[in-house]
């Protein structure tokens, strides 16, 4: 169990990784005269600096050798970088072509996505209730595919990516610092190529836009990382139930901002997608907090158990106490004591 003030110190860093991961439209959205991949390059070189900082003031070095050496692994990591590319990509188009609050779906999705990968690929066995709140997030779906007469595929795009990346990252086993250095350090090349096709061509919006834009591109690794770091300190200090309500927190500012900055529209089909959507989080979260207070039940009461079975246990090791302190005893009236016989040369 966790001290309560670090478990305060960790809603604070969660509650500031998710609020920034939430208003990060509103950063894209300064940088909507570029093409989504001009900063989804800036996005990537700078994001290597700033983890390279990071792990020469942490003095964390010795994991690189490791990887290195564990071609499958960092088969893994080349694949998170990929899957997280094109996740960044299309979340950065997303806000910049006005479609903030699909983006925002797509956040709200995505734990219902988690749980059928886990079902698919893992074969884990869900609750009922988990069962219940995936039939009701599909039943969005649909709902929204036949309001709009298409599949919402910039939420599923974004979710199915996102999901995708946290199944593989289980593969990797690296912390929050660590993969985000490994990923960034895979991505940085591909990225700097196409700044430079850019560049060669006399579109590069970092030496044609001023000294703001150039500022605001060079700070997208900063942006990256900040998030990245709460979240990683929040993790280790909080139970994951308390990490999984945080989480929703994103997508709501998100959709805030679709919604009352940007004025994206929002008809009466998409109000019903997405309150199909947060019935499925209600149903989920409930489940949640029930299974962890029944597990923490559980633990309490074998705990208990193990306390009382030490403590049987104990009793009847320990040797009993002569039944009267003041009783004479052979010893204690000078009496010789009896001698122990020989022990019998025949028995084994």
């Amino acid at each position: 169990m966790q001290p309560q003030s670090d478990q305060r110190t960790g809603l604070v860093y969660g509650t500031a990784a998710y609020v920034m991961w939430g208003l990060l439209p509103l950063y894209w959205h300064l940088l909507g005269d570029l093409a989504p991949a001009e900063i989804l390059a800036h996005r990537m070189v700078w994001s290597l600096p700033v983890a390279v900082v990071i792990l020469a003031v942490m003095r964390r070095w010795s994991w690189t050798l490791r990887l290195v050496r564990q071609p499958k692994r960092l088969g893994l990591v080349l694949v998170c970088a990929t899957v997280i590319s094109v996740n960044w990509f299309l979340y950065i188009w997303a806000v910049n072509s006005g479609h903030v609050l699909e983006a925002s779906l797509g956040y709200f999705i995505n734990p219902l996505v988690s749980i059928a990968f886990g079902v698919l690929v893992l074969r884990e066995r869900l609750r009922p209730l988990q069962w219940t709140a995936v039939g009701v997030g599909t039943a969005a779906v649909v709902v929204m595919a036949v309001a709009y007469g298409k599949v919402p595929w910039i939420s599923l795009g974004l979710a199915f990516t996102f999901a995708t990346y946290g199944l593989v990252k289980k593969g990797v086993k690296l912390d929050g610092i660590e993969g985000f250095s490994a990923e960034t350090a895979m991505q940085f090349v591909p990225a700097l190529g196409i700044l430079v096709y850019l560049g060669a061509r006399g579109e590069a919006g970092f030496v044609t836009g001023g000294v703001g834009q150039m500022l605001l591109l060079m700070g997208c690794g900063v942006a990256t990382a900040l998030p990245l770091i709460a979240f990683g300190a929040s993790a280790v200090r909080l139970p994951l139930t308390v990490l999984g309500m945080l989480q929703y927190l994103a997508p709501t500012f998100q959709f805030a901002l679709g919604l009352l900055v940007f004025h994206e529209e929002m008809p009466v089909e998409r109000w019903a997608g997405f309150g199909l959507v947060w019935l499925a989080l209600v149903v989920l979260t409930y489940d949640a907090i029930r299974t962890a207070r029944s597990a923490r039940t559980a633990l309490a009461k074998a705990r208990e158990a193990a306390r009382e079975a030490l403590a049987e246990t104990t009793a009847a090791l320990t040797p009993a106490a002569p039944e009267s302190a003041g009783q004479n005893t052979p010893e204690s009236a000078g009496a010789a004591p009896h001698a122990a016989p020989e022990p019998d040369a025949a028995k084994p």
